[in-house]
């Protein structure tokens, strides 16, 4: 059965005649065709209309010779639109096409690779971060561009980049969350996974951490672990590693989270005397009668990292050392470390824990989103914070703007935060 949807086949005058008209609309739709002449798409690559330079770009039938044309166009669209539709090809080049046009393919991919647009780039390394015969020369570039929307994606998935090459990469340093990057990758080996610790990146390691792929060598893991004692952002990584050294459950288990401890126990790998240690050591920490901190107000199941001191003096460490990201916040909102999360917005906000603990304690989503303004932390952050941290109804939580903004201005931040400090003082 016949497509009906199939444009009717074009003979080659009629689209040498739809290449020459004066509507840039028909010369676009043409520019589209992939059963157009090659000729007649070279033609079009120096259309003066940058809608019909742009459907040649990224036609898959786009001659090759039009390439370095392209991939110098005035329009950041068209390269870009290039860099997607090259990268489809540019591995696979035939032997028995001429060196001319190998030549040419790779020239194109080298400008397009060192292109001043970062979306343009970010394009050609996401197109061509899973290739595993793609130019190396290319795809170290990429990796060493130091925006990680381009160094991100062949970091993290290319088959190209070798160990040796990750090694020079980590010790030149990469781009800011290059390292973390590199964490994720499927197989970490141990040298590799040494050279990312050795960064003594904080976010970079609990990427790691969270890799259960990744070869980390006991001896480190076993440091690893005694440093997560201070590093919160570690403790969700490695309550989850599929093997832990002799001991670890026994360690960890004198300082993690309570809201981390139920995971700790239920781990399929300790034998019966680690458990037994593990579970005293958590009665001996929370079996007793909890100091309530607010008699006025009884907390809720809901609100562990209440029940707990935040640990400020660790998240101030990271903060002085401009180590507290907005990125290593998130990932510890997603992981569920929500003492580390409480902390942080104490510290980044400069708010007095007794109003953040109020805030929390009367779930008020205003108040929260406050608080998240004061921290200068995203929007994006917000919908999951009022949900898991604040235990807000999903008709009541607020939500980023359409655009993404906050949404909530500074003057109305600091009137939330200021009726609370009077709830505070008042002793409501």
């Amino acid at each position: 059965m016949s497509d009906q949807n199939q444009p009717t086949p074009l003979s080659y005058e009629q689209a040498r005649e739809m290449a020459k008209t004066d509507d840039a609309s028909v010369r676009a739709a043409l520019a589209e065709r992939d059963d157009v002449p090659p000729e007649i798409l070279y033609f079009l690559s120096d259309d003066q209309s940058v809608d019909v330079r742009r459907a040649v770009a990224t036609n898959t039938a786009v001659p090759k010779q039009t390439y370095i044309k392209l991939a110098k166009d005035s329009d950041a669209d068209v390269r870009g639109g290039l860099a997607a539709n090259i990268a489809k090809v540019a591995p696979n080049l035939s032997a028995e096409e001429s060196d001319k046009l190998r030549a040419q393919t790779q020239e194109a991919l080298q400008t397009l690779a060192q292109d001043q647009i970062t979306m343009v780039r970010a394009v050609l390394s996401d197109a061509l971060k899973d290739v595993v015969d793609a130019p190396s020369d290319i795809i170290k570039l990429l990796a060493n561009d130091l925006e990680l929307e381009v160094s991100g994606p062949v970091l993290e998935f290319s088959p190209v980049l070798t160990d040796a090459d990750l090694l020079e990469i980590i010790e030149q340093g990469p781009a800011t969350g290059g390292v973390g990057a590199i964490a994720r990758r499927d197989g970490v080996s141990e040298s590799l996974a040494d050279a990312i610790i050795a960064t003594d990146d904080i976010e970079g390691i609990g990427d790691l951490l969270g890799n259960n792929s990744a070869q980390i060598r006991e001896e480190a893991l076993d440091e690893l672990i005694d440093r997560s004692a201070s590093i919160d952002l570690w403790q969700a990584p490695l309550v989850t590693r599929p093997h832990l050294p002799d001991g670890a459950a026994e360690r960890m288990a004198g300082f993690l989270a309570e809201s981390l401890l139920d995971k700790l126990r239920e781990r399929d790998d300790l034998d019966g005397a680690s458990l037994t240690v593990v579970s005293d050591i958590v009665r001996q920490r929370f079996g007793g009668e909890k100091e309530e901190l607010d008699p006025n107000k009884t907390l809720s199941a809901g609100f562990d990292f209440l029940k707990v001191e935040p640990p400020l003096d660790t998240v101030q460490r990271l903060h002085e050392n401009n180590k507290l990201g907005e990125g290593v916040t998130k990932k510890a909102l997603q992981a569920g470390d929500q003492t580390f999360v409480y902390a942080s917005l104490i510290v980044l906000g400069q708010v007095d824990v007794a109003v953040a603990r109020k805030i929390f304690l009367e779930k008020i989503p205003q108040g929260i989103v406050a608080l998240f303004g004061k921290a200068r932390l995203p929007g994006d952050m917000l919908v999951l914070a009022q949900q898991k941290m604040g235990r807000i109804a999903s008709s009541e939580v607020i939500e980023p703007n359409a655009d993404g903004s906050f949404p909530m201005s500074d003057d109305d931040i600091d009137w939330h935060l200021e009726f609370f400090a009077s709830m505070v003082e008042r002793g409501k």
